[in-house]
């Protein structure tokens, strides 16, 4: 199975890919569902069940409230974060949902959102079920599972892994492996970069893909010079103070003096990962790259590259984008995108060792030195739990996305200073990334039961 680049990179609403974007997803198709069946005006009732994760930390991660913009018919990708709040306000003010623009539902999130926190479904831990009624008649009802990076499938889907995500057409540069990928670079004489080109001009045409391209980055980029704008607290009980603009100040006010410390190109990469992550924590608008919870590992990235590499381009650019896309495809395929499934490794993680093996790509490494970048970067992320305190994505979840951020910029210079020969191969790190997950205790996996999430004192 693979996926599109523009599956991978969707244009969201924080602060969770799988805890918000997902859930909304899920309440938008049940509600087309709905319409499609004819059931629609039927609707007297809808019901809504969380399990494991998405029960455990659904709260803080805005489980709740997306699912209720989904319901009215919102998306993430179109939705203005500005009116979230004011929608919020008012189901909660009037005790009602706006259903397909005419119908209103008489709707209590205490009554009507059950949180079952002890138990889990049977196919992932981010599951979830919408149910209809005609008075106390069900007329209607769908589980689905939020599998990570904004995906969602029903319960069918899991069973016969029919994954709607999957591109069912046949791609001219196929691979299930980086193994395969390595043996088309070299019989095809091309980058990574431009088999994953070839294959999206062959689902559109190539302005669009060129274009879409773009757009990417732009939200990507827009999302930095915004981080660093913002000032106040990020929501929640943690009361966060937002630091990205305080950097951005001390940064920008005497650029002289950083000439004496040659480290400063870090804390301009730890910023650009702060910003995007303090956006994303705010509930505004990122790009899943691959999840919101790591949104920020590949934004530090381009923009280092952008700023801080000679000889820097937008074919380069495109290439990290590419590149970074046909590693997640790998970690989607073959292990996994949800840190509810395998700990954090499967989102900063994965993010990390995407954002290393597309730099490699944009500063003139090899297909084996990108392929040893990206085994490096989660080589050395193996075990990230997932343990965010107070269930919020904040702590210590920005912070993780600027060490991931660091930690590729690494990976791609050890490996650029090599031939691209390696002992351990991104395969292999990819399968030990699963099995690491499934060995992890399920309390170091997005369920704020376990390590910083319990060891720090909650005002």
């Amino acid at each position: 199975m693979i996926i599109s680049i523009f599956d991978l990179f969707k244009i969201g609403i924080g602060p969770s890919s799988s805890h918000t974007v997902g859930p909304m997803i899920a309440a938008y198709q049940f509600i087309n569902l709905l319409i499609n069946e004819k059931k629609i005006h039927s609707l007297s009732r809808l019901k809504i069940d969380l399990y494991g994760s998405l029960a455990l930390t659904g709260v803080g991660h805005g489980t709740d409230k997306a699912m209720l913009l989904g319901l009215e018919g919102q998306h993430p990708e179109t939705i203005d974060p500005d009116t979230i709040d004011h929608s919020i306000e008012r189901i909660k003010d009037t005790g009602k949902i706006r259903i397909n623009a005419h119908l209103e539902l008489n709707f209590s999130r205490e009554k009507d959102i059950n949180f079952h926190r002890k138990k889990s479904l049977a196919h992932h831990p981010n599951g979830l079920i919408i149910s209809a009624y005609l008075k106390d008649k069900l007329i209607s009802s769908q589980t689905f599972y939020s599998i990570g990076g904004g995906f969602v499938v029903t319960e069918e889907d899991m069973i016969q892994k029919n994954f709607s995500h999957g591109l069912k057409t046949q791609l001219p540069y196929p691979f299930q492996s980086a193994a395969d990928l390595l043996k088309l670079a070299k019989d095809h004489k091309k980058s990574i970069a431009s088999l994953v080109f070839s294959n999206e001009c062959h689902l559109r045409p190539k302005k669009q893909v060129l274009a879409k391209l773009n757009s990417i980055w732009s939200a990507m980029n827009d999302c930095i010079d915004r981080g660093c704008q913002q000032t106040g607290q990020l929501p929640g009980s943690l009361k966060v103070k937002r630091r990205a603009h305080d950097i951005y100040k001390e940064l920008t006010k005497n650029p002289e003096q950083t000439l004496n410390d040659p480290l400063t190109v870090m804390d301009w990469v730890n910023l650009y990962a702060i910003a995007v992550n303090e956006e994303n924590a705010s509930g505004s608008k990122i790009v899943t790259a691959p999840t919101n919870g790591s949104a920020g590992v590949i934004p530090a990235i381009i923009r280092y590259y952008q700023r801080f590499c000679p000889h820097s381009s937008t074919q380069g650019i495109h290439d990290i984008l590419l590149t970074a896309a046909a590693i997640g495809c790998l970690y989607a395929n073959n292990a996994s995108l949800s840190g509810a499934e395998v700990g954090c490794q499967g989102e900063v993680g994965v993010a990390c060792s995407m954002a290393a093996g597309g730099l490699t790509a944009a500063l003139g490494g090899s297909p084996l030195q990108v392929e040893q970048a990206a085994e490096i970067a989660m080589e050395h992320n193996l075990g990230l739990t997932c343990d965010p305190i107070g269930g919020l994505v904040q702590i210590p979840c920005i912070e993780r996305n600027a060490m991931g951020a660091i930690k590729a910029i690494n990976a791609a210079r050890i490996a650029l200073k090599g031939d691209g020969q390696h002992f351990v191969s991104l395969d292999s790190v990819i399968k030990t990334m699963k099995d690491t997950g499934k060995d992890m205790n399920k309390k170091y996996k997005e369920t704020s039961r376990g390590g910083l999430a319990v060891n720090v004192t909650v005002c």
